[in-house]
């Protein structure tokens, strides 16, 4: 791009999600009480469990019952740009123990863990009036850590000092906040960098992956490539790029990541963006 063609900017960004709802409606442009809350975290899970099927809950005749002590760890995701925590309650936590939040505006970090406490306490209702249920925080077998910031300086091997934190609690010697992830999950928040930024991102990222079985997951939306290129298409309004197919791919490419699996979301209202999955290792 050239010095003047539009970018995101992220003070307007963040201003942006900042005059919306804090719940799943303002998160979703308005599709948050109908079907797409429940069929996005469905293909969510489900592409994961292609990949990595040992986060399988449901016993199954081609898979132990139990794992011998050697074989149990605590799985560890990150959840970058999760406003209220959706992708965190809905996806995350149904197949891993451990979640870090990273969300950057803070009516929606605050709300994210009001929704933690309130599943933590076992209440029916969150303080904004929702019902919620966290799967695993009130027994406190799964654990949640709360980080506020944003993308463009967040370095995911070193979060700092977590804001929050409900559910499991490790040992005291156990710093589980610097321990790798098993899957890192960026999920329409992407937009919000430009290209390099997003690269150096990746990148760091990249490092923070605990094993060769880990992934990183890309779900975005993406626009059309008229011209058989890489394309973006910038919104004034929330200060974001819609980035194509072949986009991506490049930027995948410019960070060292190799495409391991890759999947349209089905089932989505009709007029929005396609919507694609990618799962990405170190090339």
């Amino acid at each position: 791009m050239s010095s003047i063609d539009p970018a995101p900017d992220l003070d307007a960004g963040i201003q942006y999600w900042a005059n919306q709802p804090a719940n799943y409606d303002g998160v979703l442009g308005g599709f948050g009480t109908g079907s797409l809350p429940r069929i996005d975290a469905a293909g969510s899970r489900r592409f994961l469990l292609d990949l990595i099927p040992e986060l399988c809950t449901v016993p199954s005749p081609f898979q132990r019952l139990s794992a011998p002590p050697s074989e149990t760890k605590r799985v560890r995701a990150l959840d970058v740009g999760a406003g209220v925590g959706r992708v965190t309650s809905d996806v995350l936590l149904h197949l891993v123990s451990d979640v870090t939040l990273l969300e950057p505006v803070e009516s929606l970090i605050n709300e994210a863990r009001s929704r933690g406490k309130a599943s933590e306490s076992e209440a029916e209702f969150n303080g904004s009036g929702y019902r919620v249920s966290w799967k695993g925080i009130a027994d406190r077998s799964k654990g949640v850590t709360f980080f506020k910031g944003a993308l463009q300086s967040f370095d995911p091997t070193a979060p700092g000092t977590p804001l929050d934190r409900v559910g499991y609690l490790p040992p005291d010697d156990d710093n589980n906040t610097e321990s790798k992830f098993d899957v890192i999950w960026c999920q329409w928040c992407l937009g919000h960098l430009k290209d390099d930024d997003l690269v150096r991102f990746l990148e760091r990222s990249k490092k923070a992956l605990r094993d060769a079985k880990s992934l990183i997951v890309v779900k975005e939306n993406l626009c059309s490539e008229p011209k058989n290129e890489p394309t973006m298409v910038f919104d004034e309004e929330d200060s974001t790029f819609t980035r194509s197919d072949l986009a991506f791919k490049k930027i995948f490419q410019d960070a060292g990541l190799d495409i391991v699996s890759e999947k349209i979301q089905h089932g989505l209202p009709n007029g929005l963006y396609p919507v694609k999955m990618y799962a990405l290792r170190e090339g």
